[in-house]
């Protein structure tokens, strides 16, 4: 699989849910990928990536930003607190919202700074325990909270079950959005992309199908 070949389904994706093309937002996950790799990516035109950890993406993308105009990176995993001011330097967008303790810490360096990042709320739509994320029965007074400390959330985002239908978990992702009035949604792996752009994705998350197979140290 390569980028040319993830855009060219992303926009069928797109056309056969009756979606504009372009409404849906590829992140090229480039976590645990070799720099080179990325870096092809990069000189084929795409600007849009994920990250799982501050640290990796402290050590890639100020070179990268440096080579490359318009670059844009979106945190996808798990944020310590002491990581925040850190995260506000590296990233356009965080996708993992997820407790109060961290919405604090976010709130307190957006107003020293006078500038956030976008932020989504991580549902955990699967209660499962090892899983990071507010539960969906939570989720409504955890945005209510976080709109009460002015943090700029856009979104909800999910990381379904392996072994359950994610379209059920997009459904219930999508509902939820909708009856808080909010417009983005970051669901969507390279096995199930397309399904999440019928339920209304507006970000997917695309890491080996563009860039191969991760190899971990």
């Amino acid at each position: 699989m390569s980028l040319s070949e993830i855009e060219t389904r992303l926009r069928a994706a797109e056309t056969k849910a009756g979606r504009s093309a372009g409404s849906v937002h590829l992140i090229a996950v480039s976590k645990v990928q070799p720099n080179e790799r990325v870096e092809a990516v990069l000189a084929a035109g795409h600007r849009l990536f994920g990250e799982n950890k501050v640290q990796e993406a402290a050590g890639k993308w100020p070179d990268f930003r440096a080579r490359f105009a318009g670059v844009s990176v979106h945190l996808i995993g798990p944020l310590q607190t002491n990581k925040v001011k850190q995260a506000f330097d590296l990233f356009e967008a965080i996708h993992a919202l997820d407790r109060e303790k961290l919405a604090r810490k976010l709130a307190d360096e957006a107003q020293a700074r006078g500038a956030c990042p976008e932020l989504f709320i991580q549902v955990n739509t699967g209660e499962e325990p090892q899983k990071a994320g507010v539960l969906p029965g939570d989720a409504d007074a955890f945005i209510t909270t976080c709109r009460a400390m002015d943090l700029p959330v856009s979104g909800l985002m999910v990381i379904p079950p392996v072994d359950e239908e994610p379209s059920l978990h997009f459904a219930l992702l999508q509902k939820i959005a909708k009856r808080n009035g909010l417009e983005d949604l970051s669901m969507g792996m390279s096995g199930d992309f397309e399904k999440a752009v019928a339920f209304g994705a507006t970000h997917v998350r695309v890491g080996s199908a563009i860039f191969g197979e991760r190899t971990y140290q």
